[in-house]
């Protein structure tokens, strides 16, 4: 199977970007508040939102904890709009 380019999407992270994204504009939150109540720079936050990278483990814990989250309920909202596309 060929390797995807380095900006080439990869569906699983476009819809983890949009359940983040959701769960953000649910909280009213803009990426520059919800950055910095999870520590990261709201470019990260936007980078994580269009699918353009695949944060780790620990990126997640923080940016459930700055949208005052479970990581469960966003693994939910993923799921779920994993299921839409099948």
């Amino acid at each position: 199977m060929p390797m995807k380019a380095a900006n080439e999407q990869v569906p699983e992270l476009r819809n983890l970007g949009r359940a983040a994204r959701f769960l953000r504009a649910r909280r009213e939150l803009s990426q520059e508040v919800l950055g910095e109540r999870a520590g990261l720079h709201r470019n990260y936050v936007g980078a994580i939102e269009r699918g353009e990278i695949n944060p780790t483990f620990r990126v997640m814990l923080k940016l459930t904890r700055g949208l005052d989250v479970p990581l469960s309920k966003l693994i939910d909202d993923f799921e779920s709009l994993r299921r839409e596309q099948q």
